[in-house]
């Protein structure tokens, strides 16, 4: 068969298609855009010729027009139970528009021509997977450059020399024990001796927000003062 009488039989997304070139048709998404020309390598019937499964070296080239969605298919759901209840659900599949430009009968597999591959098959995602280039250092930069040195950690605040260890009370870690020595606060015997109004003012002042007497530092303070004795 010769000119636009030369039709051929290929599969994509799992189904089989015959074409002839110019012919529209939608198949499931490839991983190309549009403007693109994809060969389809599949194929199992060109002209008279049947393949064994495939015929050798033929394919289908066709040019990538655009990516669209299928008509919506509408399926229901149904559950079984004492309430049972139903809801629909709807999907519309993602495929490729392409036209047919020609078919070859032999030559395909040197023609240069980039293979039809499904957007989901592990090919595509192989070649999605793929590392980005390095750039190249620029003229102007030392190949052997020094990375900028990391700033060094703060270090912790160091204790008041003679100073009891506040974080012993409920509640009291380095933060909280930081803001009672800077408040002049830095043994067990003055929380212990503090007053009520001592206990406020230093409550308002620190903003404890009733710390002090809902954790019982006072009395805390007092045993472990002792206890020091």
């Amino acid at each position: 068969m010769e000119g636009n009488q030369m039709f051929a039989v290929m599969k994509t997304g799992g189904k089989q298609y015959r074409v002839q070139a110019g012919d529209v048709l939608r198949v499931e998404k490839l991983a190309a855009a549009a403007g693109e020309k994809v060969q389809f390598n599949e194929i199992l019937m060109v002209g008279a010729t049947v393949g064994t499964p495939l015929v050798e070296g033929a394919a289908v080239q066709a040019d990538v027009i655009d990516q669209i969605k299928g008509d919506k298919v509408i399926h229901f759901v149904r559950r079984r139970r004492k309430h049972s209840s139903k809801r629909t659900k709807g999907h519309r599949q993602q495929l490729t528009l392409l036209k047919v430009t020609d078919i070859l009968e032999k030559g395909g597999d040197k023609s240069g021509v980039k293979a039809a591959v499904g957007a989901g098959s592990v090919a595509a995602v192989a070649e999605a997977a793929k590392p980005a280039k390095k750039a190249s250092p620029k003229k102007d930069e030392a190949p052997n450059a020094e990375a900028p040195k990391a700033e060094p950690e703060k270090a912790a605040p160091k204790a008041v020399a003679g100073a009891d260890d506040l974080k012993q009370l409920t509640g009291v870690g380095p933060a909280l024990e930081k803001k009672l020595h800077e408040a002049g606060v830095t043994s067990f015997a003055q929380i212990a001796a503090w007053t009520p109004e001592e206990i406020a003012e230093m409550d308002e002042k620190l903003s404890f927000k009733g710390r002090i007497e809902r954790d019982g530092w006072v009395e805390q303070a007092t045993t472990l003062a002792a206890e020091k004795e």
